[in-house]
């Protein structure tokens, strides 16, 4: 049996973190930084970091065209935090002309929750990751404000005063978060995207 290889885009951010998780869970993960170690995996994560500092290595290696492509092919795909960003079709404010991947049909608020004295945990409901609730970690995270038809909302944040922030997104083959699993012991999250890997 050929073994599942899931890549992490390995351009700037929590790559080992990623890495250490997926190894973890039995798949290769091998670290994706030219378009060749992308033809060679069959699902690929996009970590959290610094989105325009990755999205500007990416045009600079000659990448974001071949993850646009891979990504509108099918190839399944998690970004969390600055990967939800990346996915994102649009980018509310004055960030929608930062460079992306695109391929979610969603509209995200980069550092919307605040500065980085503004991060926090709390716990979230995942209906799709079982019952039991997920530590989550938000480090100057965006947010969806628009979420498309065909996107499935898979976690929401209660604000106080407002209405559910969300949080987590799947649509087809593209997976997304706002928050860091990654920083946390619950391997749910990734388990989740290599289920899906093994399914398309």
């Amino acid at each position: 049996m050929v073994s599942t290889r899931v890549g992490v885009l390995a351009l700037q951010g929590d790559v080992a973190e990623h890495q250490r998780i997926l190894t973890g869970l039995g798949v290769a993960a091998p670290r994706v930084r030219t378009p060749a170690d992308l033809a060679g995996v069959d699902g690929l994560v996009i970590p959290g970091g610094e989105s325009t500092a990755i999205a500007r290595l990416a045009v600079v290696l000659g990448m974001l065209e071949p993850l646009r492509k891979a990504v509108e092919a099918g190839l399944p795909t998690y970004g969390s935090c600055a990967g939800l960003i990346l996915l994102a079709d649009h980018l509310a404010g004055d960030d929608e002309h930062q460079p992306r991947i695109g391929g979610l049909d969603v509209t995200v608020r980069r550092n919307a929750f605040g500065r980085q004295v503004d991060s926090f945990e709390t716990d979230l409901d995942i209906p799709a990751l079982g019952p039991e609730p997920m530590r989550a970690v938000f480090i100057r995270a965006p947010w969806v404000e628009r979420a498309g038809a065909d996107v499935e909302v898979f976690a929401t944040v209660e604000q106080p005063g407002a209405d559910a922030t969300i949080v987590a997104v799947r649509q087809n083959t593209l997976l997304a978060t706002s928050f860091h699993p990654e920083l946390t012991g619950d391997q749910r999250m990734h388990e989740y995207f290599v289920r899906l890997v093994r399914a398309a």
